[in-house]
């Protein structure tokens, strides 16, 4: 089914799309795992702002729970924006369930979340589905919406790992997917920036699970395309050199799309050629509702 036929809108230029569908079961289990080696006082550790773990536990079971269709927001107030609604409504979750044991969130995390994992297995990846707004595409289509979802288990799993003193999980494939996915968010992220037709902004994720991703100025929006990362190194030759190359490791660039650095510190970090007006603007990605 083409996403014409499904209703989803058509994303072709944000590059071929990407199947997680197989990767939550396995990304449950890191979960599970790690939070079954917690002690007592890792629970109340900071992990996300003012977030405790046992916090990014609870919300986590609000997605969860969210996606199976268990609708635990109120309406907007009066006045309220998109993003202070998810904020509030987040926090009062999270709120709700700051009594609950440590067990009891482990075993409704790994019931809810093993449902997920089934019904995710099966969706049509071509379908329309939630709006990805850091995309700006809504609505998008599933295999962009459940990338995305895949991008926040992973992403708040970190959260855990760090507050508890261990580093990135470093799974090439996991990370992988969850780049690739933060990238589709380079275009938007371009869509003010102007640039003549045919310049290219291209980003150098280096290291394991790392990749390349290049947009592409047209004449009505940017197009992104990927590529391995052995397949695409700086270019030496002038010739071959697209506008602005930016090359970041991969800690540094998820980092950055969730705004766990800001943009000059991973500026910072970079090698940057070409136009920096162009490499300044991409760090600007942000692959999260912030």
């Amino acid at each position: 089914m083409s996403p014409e036929s499904s209703g989803a809108a058509d994303v072709s230029w944000l590059g071929d799309r990407i199947d997680a569908r197989a990767m939550f079961g396995p990304e449950l289990r890191s979960l599970l795992d790690t939070l079954r080696g917690l002690t007592p006082a890792d629970w109340s550790r900071t992990a996300a702002g003012h977030w405790t773990v046992h916090d990014v536990a609870a919300h986590l079971l609000g997605d969860y729970y969210g996606r199976l269709g268990h609708n635990h927001r109120n309406g907007f107030a009066d006045g309220e924006t998109l993003v202070a609604f998810i904020h509030r409504t987040n926090q009062e979750w999270v709120e709700l369930h700051a009594d609950d044991s440590p067990a009891s969130l482990i075993d409704a995390l790994a019931e809810a979340g093993t449902r997920l994992a089934h019904r995710f297995a099966t969706a049509d990846l071509d379908a329309a589905a939630l709006g990805v707004s850091w995309a700006g595409v809504d609505p998008a289509p599933a295999w962009l919406d459940i990338a995305r979802e895949f991008t926040e288990h992973w992403t708040h799993r970190q959260q855990i790992r760090h507050a508890i003193g261990l580093d990135t999980d470093p799974d090439p494939r996991a990370l992988a997917t969850v780049l690739d996915t933060f990238m589709r968010a380079l275009p938007h992220t371009l869509r003010r920036t102007s640039a003549p037709v045919g310049a290219q902004v291209q980003v150098i994720a280096e290291g394991s699970g790392g990749g390349s991703w290049t947009a592409t100025a047209t004449a009505d929006r940017w197009s992104l395309t990927y590529a391995p990362l052995a397949e695409a190194p700086l270019a030496e030759a002038s010739s071959d050199r697209p506008t602005t190359a930016i090359a970041l490791d991969t800690e540094t660039l998820w980092q950055l799309a969730t705004r766990g650095i800001g943009p000059a510190d991973a500026l910072a970090r970079a090698q940057v050629q070409g136009d920096r007006r162009l490499a300044e603007a991409a760090c600007q990605i942000v692959s999260i509702i912030h």
